[in-house]
């Protein structure tokens, strides 16, 4: 078994200096019976590595080979005991040392003639010519007895070697590698030599193993060694080095690159969330070896709603790429999906799908699309007094909108009203308000912001309520029917008047305050039994009617009552010009009173039944065209004046005396009546005044108030401004003077 080792050991050297170019030929050299058989041509080694010099012998007859000796010396000369490079004695000691233990026989049985020898630890310097001598001993008889007679043959046939330096490399012997499965590295050092084991070295990422983050288990055995790890997918692409160091500083090495079966998880990146008209980026890329083959797909609407797992043939990118909006890129290892223009239909679930030798992986994606439209107002913005008022904001968008309500023109924070409820929703907002009043009606406003853009919409709340009147009247006097009629409702009801339908002259004032309104009107009644008032107030959400009751008023007021009157219609400046002429009237009185009395003392008593006749100017009539049926220079009696002492009280008659034509009358304008038939009446009037005691000129004391006597003797008669435009009736008890007369 050993033989057949060294055999099979010495061909494949001999391939190996055949493969560098060494001579095959082979040669025999005979002499006297010793023959030897060897490569005559050079052989070619490296250093650091070792040489064979294969060679077989024969001997002559009779010779019995005990020992073999090898001498390196020069060609030219003849090799002597100080060339001896190797000897089978283990005794003899002339072996020169620098090839001690270096060479040796392949076939330590000498008998067997095998002369081959392996030089170990090649270096430069053993170049040269070697040449073998054949030690032994022949029997030869002599006296009789067979004796040993030493005796040895040198071959003459020298094979040659020549070393060069070390080109050879070790060999790495590499498996698959596959992630997380453990492997072996095996380098074996170039050259299979017997002699002193080389020392192997492994060198990952350019460290020592051994100092590396790399866990590997070295072992050696001859001329190689093993290392045995993990590989991983950080390995994947590394180097791994594998150095051998020979005797005498002689090293080469092999680096080899790994290559790790493995995949990473999928990787998406881009945007998986784009606004609406936008492009949609997507790339799907998995880190493995070898590279994996990537696809698109996105999972329709019709598995989304069965609940299925998405079948990979039902709906694939290269069926979307049809479209003009879809864009694929493919690479192997990494793919780029493109969609232009995004819609919200463009939303969904998108996967991607890596195939990696046996195994397949997948990497899901949401793909969202942010939008937003115009938000939108629901409810009833006409609510009725003391209802509910429910608005609600929406905003159809992604991601939700934040919306709120403000009112138009108010500073106040809804949340902080009274009787309001907000409650906000995710892309909602309700605007609750109870039992709301009309200060709740005007413009609010709903605000829904979405990322950086702010959208407003207006919603015009009106508060209404049915028209109801909350006070009315019906007054007549002296034939002049006023009518008040207030009444308040949203919107602002309007007031009509049927009685106006009969007539043509009349005046209407309306005042509006806070969906109130106040209406007056003001028309002349003659006679006022057949007249039906009524007050019809409507608006939008209906309409009511009243019956009013018509009151009639006294013809005089009461002092206190006129100037209430007074005050509630004249504005304050005519007031003070009221109080000013006042003031001046009585001055006037005054004047004209003290004047009368010293008349009196002055004058006789003279005849009581004068002709008393009362003369209005033409300029200024004082009595009103309608009602005069006297002719121009009619008497006039005035109220209240005292009944005739011989003949008793006359029938009473009527004049209408119209005050309105005082207020057309120029102040400064004069009469040529120096003193009118009324005062004498006054003058009469107050003597008989005395001559009866007073009982009968008390009427006539009642009417100084309201007649007043000018410088020039005309009489002239003070009436409130209130009454202007009015027909009073003057009312005056008299004697028949026209009848005296």
């Amino acid at each position: 078994m050993f033989f057949l080792l060294w055999v099979a050991l010495l061909f494949s050297v001999s391939g190996s200096s055949a493969d560098t170019g060494g001579s095959e030929k082979r040669q025999t050299h005979c002499y006297h019976g010793f023959c030897i058989i060897l490569y005559e041509a050079e052989i070619t080694a490296e250093a650091g590595l070792c040489v064979v010099i294969p060679c077989s012998f024969n001997t002559s007859s009779g010779f019995t080979t005990e020992h073999m000796v090898w001498y390196k010396c020069e060609r030219k000369r003849r090799c002597g005991d100080s060339d001896v490079i190797f000897h089978t004695n283990k005794n003899n000691k002339k072996v020169r040392p620098q090839f001690e233990g270096r060479v040796s026989l392949l076939q330590p049985d000498v008998s067997q003639n095998n002369c081959s020898i392996i030089i170990n630890d090649l270096t430069v310097s053993d170049s040269g010519s070697y040449q073998l001598r054949v030690n032994g001993f022949r029997y030869k008889e002599s006296g009789g007895s067979w004796n040993e007679v030493p005796e040895g043959f040198t071959f003459s046939l020298r094979p040659t070697v020549s070393v060069k330096d070390l080109i050879q490399k070790p060999t790495v012997l590499i498996p698959p590698l596959t992630e997380g499965q453990q492997t072996t590295l095996t380098c074996t050092a170039p050259g299979l030599c017997s002699g002193s084991d080389p020392t192997i070295t492994w060198r990952w990422k350019g460290t020592e193993v051994n100092n590396s983050h790399i866990t590997g288990n070295i072992t050696a055995q001859n001329h190689s060694s093993t290392l045995t790890f993990n590989p991983s997918a950080e390995l994947h692409g590394t180097n791994v080095t594998c150095k051998v160091s020979f005797t005498g500083d002689t090293t080469t090495e092999e680096t080899v690159t790994l290559n790790v079966t493995y995949s990473k998880e999928i990787k998406v990146t881009g945007h998986t969330s784009v606004m609406e008209g936008e492009t949609l980026n997507l790339t799907c890329s998995v880190e493995s070896f070898p590279p994996s083959l990537i696809t698109w797909t996105k999972l329709s609407e019709k598995n989304l709603q069965n609940g299925t797992e998405i079948n990979m043939q039902n709906e694939t990118l290269s069926d979307l790429q049809n479209d003009t909006e879809t864009y694929l890129q493919a690479d192997r290892g990494m793919s780029t999906f493109s969609i232009y223009n995004m819609t919200v239909e463009d939303s969904g679930e998108y996967i991607c799908t890596a195939k990696h030798l046996n195994n397949t992986l997948m990497k899901r994606v949401d793909v969202t699309v942010k939008y937003m439209k115009k938000p939108v107002i629901t409810g009833n913005t006409t609510v009725e007094v003391g209802r509910a008022l429910n608005l609600t904001c929406s905003v159809e968008s992604f991601p939700p909108s934040h919306i709120t309500w403000t009112k138009l023109g108010s500073t106040t924070d809804l949340h902080n009203e009274p009787n309001t409820d907000l409650q906000d929703d995710a892309g909602s907002a309700t605007l609750v308000i109870h039992s709301v009043t009309a200060e709740h009606s005007g413009q609010y406003i709903c605000t829904a912001k979405h990322l950086e853009t702010t959208v407003t919409v207006f919603a015009d709340v009106t508060v209404m309520s049915f028209p109801k009147i909350s006070n009315f009247e019906c007054k007549i006097q002296t034939e002049v029917l006023t009518c008040v009629c207030i009444s308040d409702g949203l919107p602002v009801p309007t007031i009509k008047w049927p009685l106006l339908r009969n007539y043509t002259d009349y005046t209407v004032i309306n005042t509006v305050s806070n969906h109130t309104v106040n209406c007056t009107v003001t028309l002349t009644v003659k006679d006022h039994s057949n007249t039906a008032a009524e007050c019809v107030s409507s608006n939008a959400n209906g309409e009511v009617k009243k019956n009013l009751t018509i009151q009639k008023v006294e013809t005089k007021p009461e002092p206190e009552e006129w100037f209430e009157d007074l005050f509630k219609t004249v504005s304050w400046l005519q007031l003070i010009l009221a109080f000013l002429v006042g003031v001046f009237l009585s001055a006037v009185i005054c004047c004209l009173a003290m004047k009368c009395r010293r008349r009196k003392q002055n004058k006789s008593s003279g005849k009581r039944d004068e002709t008393l006749e009362m003369v209005t100017s033409q300029e200024d009539p004082l009595i009103d065209a309608s009602h005069a049926e006297t002719e121009k220079g009619e008497a006039v009696a005035a109220e209240n004046a005292a009944p005739d002492l011989n003949v008793g009280p006359k029938d009473v008659e009527y004049a209408s005396i119209d005050f309105s034509v005082l207020k057309r009358k120029s102040p400064r304008k004069t009469h040529e009546t120096t003193e009118t038939e009324y005062a004498e009446i006054m003058k009469k009037a107050k003597e008989e005044k005395e001559d009866n005691g007073g009982e009968e000129g008390e009427a006539l004391e009642g009417k100084e108030e309201e007649e007043v006597i000018g410088e020039d003797g005309e009489t002239k008669h003070s009436v409130p401004e209130e009454e202007e435009g009015e027909e009073v009736a003057v009312y005056s008890n008299v004697k028949d003077i026209m009848a005296e007369n």
